[in-house]
């Protein structure tokens, strides 16, 4: 796999997350193309109803579809999701570049999640866990097993 995205709703506003996302991504240069693209958030009232929620999802699946490369392999995630031990999901990344995948689009959706049709798109749901966790850090540990599964899939020492 040589080129990864990570599509996200928002952005990181705390210099922490900013700062812990560079490292990660100084990190994966070492074993692939990253790009992080953001997509804005659609807007919603205070305490919206299921039809307002319905409808942000699909505005915000919109712009995410137009984000996602051709033939990409596509990563939602998403709490009903498959939950992978690192070593499974490193195995599930090597075995896609030996499928010919080159690329790969991980999406991390907004408070209320992600729309039907972006989670349909997906070849596998990941859930990082029955926990819930702010999205911000949601990002940043899904960049950290990103990396850690490719240094599984170089033999390298940071996978303990």
């Amino acid at each position: 796999m040589n080129y990864i995205c990570v599509i996200c709703v928002g952005r990181l506003k705390d210099r922490f997350f900013e700062e812990a996302s560079a490292e990660y991504e100084k990190r994966l240069k070492a074993f692939c193309r990253l790009e992080i693209v953001t997509v804005s958030p659609a807007a919603l009232p205070e305490n919206p109803n299921a039809a307002q929620i319905h409808t942000a999802l699909e505005k915000e699946a919109d712009a995410i579809i137009k984000k996602i490369p051709p033939a990409a392999r596509v990563y939602p995630l998403c709490i009903e999701g498959k939950r992978l031990s690192s070593e499974a999901f490193a195995q599930d990344l090597r075995q896609a570049a030996l499928q010919g995948a080159s690329s790969a689009v991980f999406v991390i959706g907004g408070s209320h999640g992600l729309s039907e049709r972006v989670k349909a798109l997906g070849v596998v749901r990941l859930s990082m866990s029955e926990m819930t966790f702010p999205h911000r850090l949601a990002r940043i540990m899904l960049l950290e097993q990103i990396y850690r599964a490719f240094s599984i899939n170089a033999g390298s020492k940071y996978h303990k």
